[in-house]
């Protein structure tokens, strides 16, 4: 069994910070569980271009607000608490952050514990 608290993970290479969001992994690929678990905050007034080409992504809102775009589609999404979107499909998103959105993400596989985005998902 293991349990763990945001705080413990705070400022630890768990805490995974860019200029446009902040990722505190609370499960990771080492553990073994066949997916890893999040808590992200995308911060306010920005936006934040990704897609995941070996990942299916599992996002639950939280707290905050914004957009989630569909770049493939074109296609928009207010993101609010209690909002939950899968990316199954391995989308080209972006996430327009109102406020500070805070959420919780589930990542199959798992990743690792310091990914970062870049031109190859």
């Amino acid at each position: 069994m293991i349990v763990r608290t945001l705080e413990e993970i705070t400022d630890t290479e768990r805490d995974v910070k860019t200029p446009t969001w902040r990722s505190r992994r609370l499960v990771l690929a080492g553990e073994n569980p066949g997916f890893s678990l999040h808590e992200t905050v995308m911060y306010a007034g920005t936006e934040t271009r990704m897609w995941y080409q070996n990942h299916v992504e599992a996002v639950y809102v939280i707290e905050g607000r914004g957009e989630l775009v569909n770049e493939d589609t074109g296609e928009r999404h207010v993101l609010a608490p209690g909002t939950m979107y899968l990316l199954s499909g391995h989308e080209h998103h972006a996430v327009r952050a109102e406020t500070d959105v805070r959420t919780v993400c589930a990542f199959n596989p798992p990743v690792t514990g310091r990914e970062v985005h870049d031109e190859n998902g």
